[in-house]
């Protein structure tokens, strides 16, 4: 029997579901143990195929926009990208029970961006065009209050109405040192911009950030666990490849590894984007537990305790399940 090379698997930690993305799966999961199914999802509650197909599995229905929910008293979940204030009137309109999913850290640049409006300023948001987050935080406000940044070039060109009037606010899921350097831009041709008290990219985000530039440089070879349309986890693959490692991937799940890609493999390194469970992290380990000899350690470079409430009318539900 031919004798299977031998792979260190250096696994980053933290990785995978952050606390919002927790209490959004569970906000579906509680609602449909109170009122059966269906429950109704407008957009994909976290960035995750796998557990959009679970919770489809126990009577989630997914749909893109209200207009195409039935005239029901079934809830309707909002996910945890946050949406549009048109999207809650439009419910409300409609006599539909809804249920706000949004992560608390998206919320608040919500709250951020509306304090920013109202105190007369100019609101720059730096963020990815299209991305669900930043669709519901430009919608916000009135079309037109906010200007998207999405690179160092677009802060150079950008022409404010007053540079003594601007502020800005960032999507959660964004690359610490891309909006770092465009930060420093804007704040180089405009000195008096205001930020937030708090920074927006949030604790997750930056923690699996911050792993991956710790165990990136010490490996052949990273995957990370994650969609194709999460922010957070495309991240991650850019800040590997940045951190000096020559072989960086994303894979939905394990049936995803191109195998052409290790070859010579002694070392890898393995994280998750923050809505990837920890079984598919487990799957990917198992499927190259098939093809080497496999040594697992831990690199934690953070603690993460943060959970966030969930809704009041669940959360009876919620101290049952817990016991």
């Amino acid at each position: 029997m031919e004798k299977r090379p031998h792979l260190d698997i250096l696994l980053c930690a933290p990785r995978g579901f952050c606390a919002g993305v927790d209490r959004a799966i569970q906000i579906v999961e509680l609602a449909l143990q109170k009122y059966g199914a269906p429950v109704y999802v407008r957009h994909a509650i976290v960035h995750n195929k796998y557990v959009v197909e679970g919770l489809k599995a126990k009577g989630a229905v997914f749909v893109e926009e209200l207009d195409e929910i039935p005239e029901t008293e079934a809830p309707v979940v909002f996910s945890a990208h946050g949406v549009p204030k048109s999207v809650p009137a439009d419910a409300k309109s409609r006599n539909m029970f809804f249920l706000d999913a949004t992560c608390p850290l998206v919320s608040k640049v919500h709250v951020e961006a509306s304090r920013h409006f109202e105190e007369g300023h100019e609101i720059v948001l730096i963020g990815h065009a299209g991305h669900p987050e930043v669709i519901g935080t430009m919608g916000q406000l009135p079309v037109g209050a906010v200007t998207l940044i999405e690179t160092v070039a677009d802060a150079n060109a950008f022409n404010p109405k007053d540079p003594e009037t601007l502020a800005f606010v960032t999507q959660t899921t964004l690359s610490v040192d891309d909006t770092r350097e465009i930060v420093a831009a804007l704040r180089a041709r405009f000195p008096a911009i205001n930020g937030p008290h708090k920074e927006d990219i949030c604790y997750a985000t930056t923690n699996r950030q911050e792993s991956i530039k710790a165990v990136a440089p010490l490996v052949d070879a990273m995957i990370v666990v994650g969609s194709p349309h999460s922010s957070n986890s495309q991240r991650l693959v850019e800040v590997a490849l940045r951190s000096g490692c020559k072989v960086a991937t994303l894979v939905d799940r394990a049936s995803d590894i191109d195998w052409s890609l290790y070859g010579n493999l002694t070392s890898l390194g393995v994280s998750a984007g923050a809505s990837a469970p920890e079984s598919l992290v487990e799957e990917v380990i198992d499927a190259f537990a098939e093809r080497y000899t496999v040594t697992v350690e831990t690199k934690t470079t953070a603690e993460e305790n943060i959970a966030f409430n969930i809704p009041r009318v669940l959360r009876d539900l919620e101290a049952n399940s817990a016991r």
